[in-house]
């Protein structure tokens, strides 16, 4: 939902801000007031097109920013959880235009590209009456349009599983019809590599043991001299050494323990000192007498080292990683020798994967066609009562080439609309009247639209070309809206405007020199007022007034809106019952 927008320096607006509320929301005023900037505004922040005459004349930069709460608005949830952008369920576009025509966007004070804020843009605000922003015209949004009237999520996801499951079916044989093109060579190759590594026979750790090995044995006179040093002081010289020293000292101690007790923990200390350095003294003798050379040892170690290197730089590993190569091409070899089997099991694998896939794509086709024979029955009976008599509503649902469907399903759906009797119906897309294609539009939310997903609806032109009873029927639906989702409605008709939860007046000022744009939220009597001017001509009279004051009495929604509202509900339930 629209929570809040400000706008600065855009088009002739100087500086206004809005806050907006749940419902149905109407804009009124003079002619060239400036109701449809407003609009504009919106789209621009939410990613339009942008140019330096979007900047008001004088002004260095036109500055908008629009606040959205994200309540249940799980797509563009998503969309700030993909871009890993913070928010507090609120959602800040702004966008600023210079003078010269360049524009920078931002998405809660992060800056952004302004197409990957147009995708935001997209999930936040659906405006109806402009062809190039108009989500409704697009396939992707009809087909979805289409899937959540009929409840058809579950049927989407088992064909979006089973596209899933054919697509790594597929892959997966293909991998191995690809190895089976060079198979013989590589058999051949594989079985050179394991003989070579099997004769080789490389085992775990060897490389570090071995490592540890060679280094001591090329150091095996540095180690003799040390250690031999080591033993002359702790056992063998003969003026002085250290267990001579240690062991009067621990003597002397002991006896001394006996005069004084205090000093018996040190007798204790250097009789386990005593101990430590008479183990530690024949640990290096046996050390030294295990240190004989052996020169063909350290060649071999060498040539056993040089071997391994050599094999690991042939296969771009390290040497100590030759025994997990070594099972991983036993394990390709194995694999193989079996492939002429393994491509009978993954062909037989595809060829189930793509029957699952047909089957559900079958059923989602059955649902969405049953699904589209009542939307458009529903939406056809809507246009008739909003100034489109003799028009009529088609949805196609045609099959796709076997090669194009994909994980939406085997069909192409597309919505179809002829606006005046006689004319055969033609593609939503084309539909030339912004009236027109704004009051279809109409007809399409109220009758297919899911309230807890709706964006931001704005309606602009939607009363074009219409008056009368018509009008009142269009506010009434548009009312109807409002009760589900956020309605905008920029409206010339009392007969609109009375029906609105809250009513926005657009005021263009002047002095002579520049005019600017202000906005008035109004209120109870400031409505009766301005639908009393929307009625009467030069003079407000007392009649208008009391006509404006009837108008805004609560009326009744229409019986349309109240049927359709309720088989909208309903209908996804009937279809289920009837494919089940």
């Amino acid at each position: 939902m629209l929570q809040h927008i400000q706008i600065r320096d855009f088009a002739i607006i100087d500086a206004v801000e809005l806050e907006l509320g749940p419902g149905l929301t109407v804009l009124t005023g003079e002619t060239g007031a400036g109701k449809s900037i407003l609009v504009d505004a919106l789209l621009l922040a939410a990613g339009g097109r942008a140019g330096a005459d979007a900047v008001r004349h004088g002004a260095e930069r036109a500055e908008i920013s629009a606040t959205f709460s994200l309540d249940g608005n799980t797509a563009a949830l998503a969309w700030l959880a993909e871009q890993a952008i913070e928010h507090d369920g609120e959602c800040q576009l702004r966008r600023i235009v210079s003078a010269d025509g360049r524009s920078r966007a931002y998405v809660n004070g992060q800056a952004m590209p302004v197409q990957a804020v147009r995708q935001l843009g997209a999930t936040l605000l659906d405006v109806h009456g402009q062809m190039e922003y108009q989500s409704l015209v697009r396939r992707a949004a009809q087909r979805e349009l289409l899937d959540a009237f009929g409840g058809h999520t579950p049927l989407v996801d088992a064909v979006a599983t089973a596209w899933r499951t054919l697509c790594a079916a597929q892959a997966e044989r293909d991998r191995a019809a690809a190895s089976a093109q060079d198979r013989e060579a590589r058999l051949e190759l594989l079985k050179y590599h394991l003989e070579e590594l099997s004769a080789l026979d490389p085992q775990a750790d060897e490389v570090e043991a071995l490592g540890a090995e060679r280094q001591r044995l090329s150091q095996r006179g540095r180690l003799a001299q040390g250690a031999g040093e080591i033993g002359q002081l702790l056992r063998e010289a003969e003026d002085t050494n250290a267990e001579q020293a240690l062991s009067r000292a621990a003597s002397l101690a002991r006896t001394l323990a006996d005069l004084d007790p205090r000093l018996a923990p040190t007798a204790q200390l250097l009789d386990e000192a005593l101990i430590a350095l008479r183990e530690s003294a024949d640990n290096v003798e046996r050390y030294l007498a295990d240190l004989d050379a052996d020169p063909a040892r350290q060649e071999w170690v060498e040539q056993r080292l040089a071997a391994l290197e050599a094999v690991a730089r042939k296969h771009r590993t390290e040497p100590a990683a030759l025994p997990a190569l070594r099972r991983e091409l036993a394990a390709e070899l194995e694999r193989l020798e079996t492939l002429e089997a393994s491509l009978e099991q993954l062909d037989a694998n595809v060829a189930a994967a793509r029957q699952a896939f047909a089957a559900a794509c079958a059923a989602l086709s059955t649902a969405r066609r049953e699904a589209a024979a009542e939307l458009e029955r529903q939406i056809s009976a809507l246009m008739q009562t909003l100034g489109m008599p003799g028009g009529q509503f088609r949805i196609a649902v045609d099959p796709l080439p076997a090669d194009a469907a994909g994980a939406h399903g085997a069909d192409e759906i597309e919505y179809l609309v002829s606006a005046n009797p006689g004319q055969p119906p033609k593609p939503l897309a084309k539909v030339a009247s912004g009236g027109e294609l704004s009051r279809i539009s109409l007809a399409i939310q109220v009758a297919a639209a899911q309230g807890d997903a709706l964006p931001c609806l704005v309606f602009d032109e939607v009363d074009a070309g219409v008056g009368g009873g018509v009008a009142e029927i269009v506010g009434r639906h548009l009312r109807a809206l409002g009760e589900r989702a956020q309605v905008l409605c920029v409206t010339h008709l009392p007969q609109v405007a009375s029906q609105a939860h809250a009513h926005v007046r657009v005021n263009k000022l002047t002095d002579g020199k520049t005019t600017r744009t202000a906005l008035v939220t109004l209120t109870d009597a400031e409505r009766i007022e301005e639908i009393a001017r929307m009625l009467g001509g030069v003079e407000i009279t007392d009649k208008a007034r009391e006509h404006a004051a009837e108008m805004l009495r609560p009326t009744p929604p229409p019986a349309a809106a109240k049927k359709t509202r309720g088989d909208t509900r309903k209908r996804p339930t009937r279809l289920a019952k009837a494919r089940r």
